[in-house]
């Protein structure tokens, strides 16, 4: 379903992703882990238009949208959201969802009836006349990727969705991606919840200093030896296998 191939970006001297390519079949859950500053978000970015690589290619089921505009990607399928939830305070819940439903429903009914669908999809249905101003932190969540399902996405790309959310909020919305697959939309996300991560993604890409340093099934790069470095830091794959050895020793 998507496809990047040596996608590069750099911010003057600073390659922010440097010739990364992955993969993604349709139906999967696969994430994109990473340390912090590692490029993941610019690597989003890239993938959605909001900016344009300096080198590689994006397709989308077979076409190429490297470098067009974020309405225009969205419109062919591919939609992402972001870590920061910026809701239009002064609606409601309902309108807000009628934001994003409005670019395959023409009218303003049509927009509210697909708002009040996704609204029952992500548990925000007995909020819907409420001002998005007054949700929660998950409750902004939610709304996030209420906004993101409105438009009726192929591919959806969570930017730490659960970034904020303690561990039984957490739990509650695992339940909710999983119903999203589940509805036919396949899912790319950068998450630092490693308890969400092995819950939902059967498969994941681990980006380090802008570059892809390991991919496998979520087992496999946890205990890979270069990503344990990337996320604890010089020598820290040795110590972890010398504790592991002692811990096993006779």
């Amino acid at each position: 379903m998507l496809e990047v191939r040596e996608l590069s970006k750099r911010f003057g001297g600073i390659r922010a992703v440097d010739s990364a390519s992955l993969d993604i079949n349709e139906g999967e859950i696969v994430a994109l882990l990473g340390p912090n500053g590692a490029g993941k978000t610019t690597l989003f970015a890239a993938i959605a238009g909001f900016v344009r690589p300096d080198a590689g290619s994006v397709r989308l089921i077979g076409s190429d949208i490297t470098g067009l505009p974020p309405h225009v990607i969205c419109a062919r399928g591919l939609v992402r959201t972001f870590q920061i939830v910026q809701p239009f305070g002064a609606l409601t819940v309902r309108e807000n969802i009628a934001v994003g439903a409005h670019l395959h429903h023409a009218s303003r009914r049509q927009a509210l009836t697909r708002a009040e669908e996704v609204a029952e999809q992500v548990g925000l249905a007995p909020r819907l006349d409420q001002p998005a101003a007054t949700l929660t932190v998950a409750g902004r969540k939610r709304l996030e990727l209420a906004r993101a399902l409105a438009t009726d996405p192929k591919l959806l790309l969570l930017d730490e969705v659960m970034a904020g959310l303690n561990p039984t909020e957490v739990s509650e919305i695992v339940p909710v991606i999983q119903a999203i697959r589940g509805s036919g939309v396949t899912i790319l996300l950068i998450e630092h919840v490693m308890q969400a991560v092995v819950s939902l993604a059967e498969r994941a890409y681990v980006l380090n200093n802008g570059r892809i340093i390991a991919s496998g099934t979520t087992a496999e790069v946890a205990s890979d030896p270069q990503v344990i470095e990337a996320y604890l830091g010089h020598g820290a794959a040795a110590r972890v296998q010398s504790r592991l050895e002692a811990r096993h020793a006779p």
